[in-house]
C-alpha cells in the first residue's frame, strides 16, 4: 500500500489524515525527515480496524498503529485530548473519539515547531500556534501549560536546542522549572534516552546550559551541575570554572568525532573537580581518583552503557598522566591500555588535545608505535616460561620495541615539528 492508497481509503471514509510532528518541522528546516508520523481524525477506531485490518496496534491508552506504507513502516495515531490526572507521564483521561480536531491534537504537544500539520493530499499547512514563525526566528516556546504534562519533555527542550542551535523562551523556561519535582521520579531510562541524543548534537553544551538556566541541571545531572563554581588556576583555565571548562570540552570533542562514547568521556574527564573541597580551590589535587567516585555515582543512579564507562574510566584516570609520562614502561602500558579501554588512538588523542592543547610524540605517533609493540606476542615467549613469566617477558619485549621505535622516529618528528 501506497501512502497515496492510505489518504485515499480514509478520506472515502470521511477522515482527514494529517503528516505531524517532526516530519513536518524538518520538513520546513530543509533537513531530511528520520520518520514520518501521521494523526487522523473524524473516523472511529472499529471503522479503522476494517479499512485497515492488518495495521498493529502499538499504543495501550489511546490508539496508535503501525501501518505499512511504500514498504515502510509509519506511526499513525488518532487525534487525541488528554487531561493529566496522575504524575510523569502516566495517568491521563484522554479522549479520541471522532469529534476531536487536530487543532485539539495539537495544543497538547509540547513545544510550537512541534505542533504544526501538513494535511494529505492537498498539503494545506496548519499552523494555528505560530510554529513557522518560531522556527524563522530560532526559538523554542511551549504550546501551552500541556508542556508540563510530560517532564522529559524539558530535557527535550533542551536537547533541541542543542541539535538545532534554538534559543528557549523565558516562560518556556518557566515550564521546564515546573518540571523538576516530577523529573526526579521519572525512570532513569527516559533521561539517558534524552542523555544519549543530547552527546549526538552538534554543540552538546548547549543541553546542559538550558537545563542549567531552567535549574534542572542539578536534579537530572548533579555530577555536572557540581563542577560549577569550582574555580581553576587561571593561567591553566582562562575559560572559567570547572564547568565552563568541561562543556568547552565535550564541544571541541564533538568537533571532531561522532562518537557518542568518547563524547562522554570528554565530559566526564573532570569529574571528580566537582568533589573538591573548597578549601583546597584552585586546585584540584587527586581529582582523577575522586572523578571515579563520581563517575560510580552517576552509574549506581543511572546505569551508564558498559562501553562509556569503560571509556570514560580510562579517560579520567589518565588524562592528567598521559601528556607528562617520560618512562617507556608507563608509555607502553598506556598505549597498550588504550585498545583495552574501547576508545582507539585518535579517539584518545581527540580528548587530550583538547585537553592540554597539545600531543606528546609518542601520542602523535602512537597508533605507529602500538603497531610495532604488537608485532610480538606470547606465543614467541620461550618455551621455558610459564604462566605470569610469560606476561613479564611480553612487557619487557614491548618497552624494548618501544624504545628502538621512540629512537627511530625522535628525531625526524622534532624535526617535522621544527619544520611546520
Amino acid at each position: 500500500m501506497t501512502e497515496a492508497d492510505f489518504v485515499r481509503t480514509l478520506r472515502d471514509a470521511g477522515a482527514r489524515i494529517f503528516r505531524v510532528g517532526g516530519c513536518v518541522r524538518d520538513h520546513f528546516r530543509g533537513a531530511q525527515a528520520k520518520d514520518v508520523d501521521y494523526a487522523v481524525t473524524g473516523i472511529a477506531e472499529e471503522r479503522f480496524h476494517v479499512l485497515f485490518p492488518h495495521a498493529e496496534k502499538i499504543g495501550k491508552a489511546f490508539p496508535v498503529y503501525h501501518v505499512r506504507m511504500d514498504s515502510v513502516r509509519r506511526e499513525v495515531a488518532f487525534a487525541r485530548r488528554e487531561r493529566k490526572t496522575g504524575t510523569g507521564y502516566r495517568g491521563f483521561d484522554v479522549a479520541f473519539d471522532p469529534t476531536v480536531t487536530i487543532e485539539e491534537d495539537l495544543y497538547r504537544r509540547d513545544t510550537r515547531m512541534n505542533a504544526m500539520a501538513i494535511e494529505l493530499p492537498s498539503g494545506a499547512l496548519l499552523d494555528p500556534y505560530g510554529g513557522r514563525a518560531d522556527l524563522a526566528a530560532g526559538v523554542i516556546r511551549a504550546v501551552s501549560e500541556h508542556f508540563t504534562d510530560d517532564p522529559v519533555r524539558a530535557l527535550r527542550a533542551a536537547r533541541q536546542a542543542a541539535e538545532f542551535g534554538f534559543t528557549v523562551e523565558e516562560g518556556t523556561l518557566l515550564y521546564m522549572r515546573a518540571c523538576a519535582d516530577e523529573l526526579r521520579r521519572e525512570p532513569t531510562e527516559r533521561l539517558m534516552a534524552e542523555l544519549r541524543r543530547a552527546l549526538a548534537t552538534p554543540h552538546p553544551s548547549i543541553f546542559f546550559r538550558v537545563l542549567r538556566a531552567a535549574d534542572l541541571l542539578a536534579v537530572t545531572f548533579p555530577e555536572i551541575a557540581a563542577l560549577e563554581g569550582q574555580v581553576q588556576p587561571v593561567e591553566f583555565h582562562p575559560e572559567g570554572d570547572a564547568l565552563a571548562h568541561t562543556l568547552a570540552m565535550v564541544d571541541a570533542v564533538a568537533e571532531e568525532t561522532e562518537d557518542i562514547r568518547t563524547r562522554f568521556a570528554a565530559l566526564v574527564h573532570d569529574l571528580g573537580k566537582g568533589l573538591t573541597p573548597k578549601e583546597m580551590l584552585p586546585h584540584h589535587y587527586g581529582h582523577e581518583k575522586t572523578g571515579l567516585t563520581a563517575l560510580a555515582a552517576w552509574n549506581r543512579r543511572m546505569t551508564l552503557p558498559h562501553d562509556w564507562m569503560k571509556a570514560a574510566s580510562f579517560v579520567i584516570r589518565q588524562h592528567m598522566r598521559a601528556p607528562r609520562l617520560t618512562r617507556l614502561g608507563k608509555i607502553a602500558d598506556l598505549l597498550l591500555g588504550i585498545g583495552a579501554s574501547g576508545l582507539s588512538m585518535a579517539e584518545f588523542n581527540i580528548i587530550i588535545r583538547a585537553d592540554h592543547g597539545s600531543l606528546p610524540p609518542y601520542l602523535a605517533h602512537g597508533a605507529a608505535a602500538l603497531r610495532a609493540m604488537q608485532t610480538i606476542t606470547g606465543r614467541s615467549a620461550p618455551t621455558d616460561l610459564t604462566g605470569a613469566e610469560i606476561g613479564i617477558w611480553l612487557r619487557e619485549q614491548r618497552v624494548r620495541i618501544l624504545k628502538k621505535f621512540l629512537l627511530e622516529n625522535e628525531k625526524a618528528w622534532y624535526n617535522t615539528s621544527e619544520q611546520s
